[in-house]
């Protein structure tokens, strides 16, 4: 486990603070729900103290409780994966717009 501290700043400008990394997971001694991570991953700044990176689009993958403990995992969203989602959010609208049931 890294002895680096991250915090991870969502996008309605939350701050998830004092977490440390074990692979992908933080870990985090406050509680962490998903009503936290609802559609507030886009754009998400995740920044160890020396450096601070923008991840675009993201998605929590699970939180797990142990202990005292809340262990989350993040994941990037592909850009195929942005794609699909937009071209079906289209045919959505478009059979909307025409009556069309799906």
């Amino acid at each position: 486990m890294e002895n680096k501290i991250y915090n991870i700043t969502l996008s309605d400008g939350s701050v998830i603070e004092n977490l440390r990394l074990n692979g992908n997971n933080f870990i985090s001694e406050v509680p962490v729900s998903t009503e936290l991570f609802m559609d507030n991953c886009s754009p998400i700044i995740i920044s160890d103290g020396e450096t601070a990176r923008i991840h675009e689009n993201m998605e929590l993958v699970q939180i797990t409780e142990m202990k005292d403990e809340y262990w989350f995992v993040l994941r990037d969203i592909t850009e195929a994966e942005m794609e699909k989602i937009k071209m079906q959010s289209d045919i959505e609208y478009i059979a909307m717009m025409a009556g069309v049931e799906l």
